[in-house]
């Protein structure tokens, strides 16, 4: 599902413009209390998730950070200079400032949580990172920072999931437009106008309301075959019981069984069928560093020599050392057909 098809789902009429509520400041609120405060609801970092609509994090990944189930989850570490997330933070001021100079907009800081004014969607919560004062086009400021890898996702313009996160700010908010403001790499800044959608946005809280009553329920969401929810169903399930469950008269859960044994099977025989198709090349290419082809172009080029530590040598020479440096690592659960 993308973004433009929440919009095809479902239409509204114009509602009467609320402000927010300020559910609790933020200028002196630790880190930790923030986190916690983000646990009452779905925030406008949440909601590309929130609809399965987030490439780096599922529906089940947020479930377990809003139900305090992310425990062994990896954590970010807001000071690890690696992180863009650390970037986005310290860069965020200066994008705002530059965004000022150009367009001649004024802006401030929200240092608060805002809450939606229906009481009935009170779970919607919102951070803004500036709101944009005295005009009447644009009301909110999103800074965006994307490095050399993360700048390709704004080739085609703002990313999906940033485009949700908008939007639902301007649900919560009742504004009518927000600008995003994006350095790509340290040295453009792109400005994007997202106004208000108000047909996406019906779409949008009926989608995260889906999502918040697996939350309120205290029910798994459906895994969606990502990365993000295999971490999670590791996280959420890390041991097993020892026991046996009989799914033989279900006639559902043995139906995915069975499509997953044929998959695995067509994947065993493409994987055959690719590498034959490798080796024909290579055998063709025999000492050449390099082959051209109508469609493409392929190395075949050796690695530079390297020197590794032989710990099985090691060990065999100096099995003393084995029990000084143990290191004991956590057992995963295999999934396996018998």
């Amino acid at each position: 599902m993308t973004a433009n098809a929440l919009t095809r789902s479902t239409s509204t009429k114009p509602t009467k413009p609320t402000p927010a509520l300020r559910l609790v400041g933020t200028k002196n609120l630790p880190r930790e209390d923030w986190l916690d405060i983000r646990k009452r609801g779905i925030g406008s970092s949440d909601a590309a998730a929130a609809v399965g609509l987030n490439p780096y994090k599922s529906p089940l990944e947020l479930w377990l950070e809003k139900t305090g189930r992310d425990g062994n989850l990896p954590k970010t570490d807001p000071h690890d200079e690696l992180s863009p997330a650390y970037w986005g933070t310290i860069l965020e001021p200066i994008v705002a400032a530059h965004y000022s100079r150009r367009t001649g907009h004024k802006v401030r800081r929200i240092n608060a949580v805002l809450q939606h004014p229906d009481p009935d969607l009170a779970w919607m919560l919102a951070n803004i990172d500036r709101e944009v004062i005295g005009s009447d086009e644009v009301q909110v400021l999103e800074c965006k920072t994307a490095g050399i890898n993360g700048a390709r996702l704004w080739k085609e313009g703002v990313p999906e999931s940033v485009q949700l996160q908008v939007q639902h700010q301007l649900a919560v908010t009742s504004k009518a437009a927000a600008d995003v403001a994006v350095l790509l790499g340290g040295q453009q800044l792109e400005i994007h106008r997202i106004p208000r959608d108000d047909a996406l946005i019906a779409r949008l809280i009926q989608l995260e309301q889906r999502f918040w009553r697996y939350v309120e329920t205290d029910t798994p969401p459906p895994a969606d075959g990502s990365e993000s929810a295999e971490l999670a169903l590791r996280c959420l399930y890390p041991a097993d019981s020892g026991e046996t469950v009989d799914f033989s008269q279900d006639r559902s859960l043995s139906a995915t069984f069975a499509d997953w044994v044929n998959v695995r099977q067509s994947l065993a025989e493409l994987e055959k069928q690719e590498a034959q198709l490798k080796q024909t090349l290579q055998q063709a290419i025999g000492l050449a560093s390099r082959a051209t082809f109508e469609t493409g172009t392929v190395t075949w080029k050796k690695s530079k020599d390297s020197v590794v530590l032989d710990t099985a040598r090691l060990l065999k020479d100096q099995p003393e050392l084995l029990h000084a440096y143990a290191l004991t690592r956590t057992g995963s659960r295999r999934f396996l057909i018998q």
